[in-house]
């Protein structure tokens, strides 16, 4: 129990400091910071900002693939279109 007590004191005391941080940073580097700590509270950000590298080789099925995307001209497809082709 007092464990956990110091455990709470302590994120207390983080927040604290985070907040004093906050209102001392420059309102230039507002969005800056505001982007930042919206990606530390995600969990799908922290997923994605911890997830391993992918370091498979590229197949050259997967090459021939993005030659042909890369090749494409034109707008693309809706959204609508795609959910009429591959259904929702």
């Amino acid at each position: 129990m007092i464990e956990s007590m110091a455990q709470i004191h302590r994120s207390e005391t983080d927040r604290q400091e985070l907040h004093a941080l906050v209102d001392h940073i420059p309102a230039g580097d507002l969005p800056a910071a505001r982007k930042i700590l919206r990606a530390l509270a995600d969990p799908v950000w922290q997923s994605i900002l911890t997830a391993p590298l992918d370091d498979e080789p590229e197949t050259e099925e997967e090459r021939a693939e993005v030659e042909a995307a890369r090749g494409e001209t034109g707008a693309g497809a809706t959204h609508e279109e795609v959910l009429r082709e591959f259904g929702a």
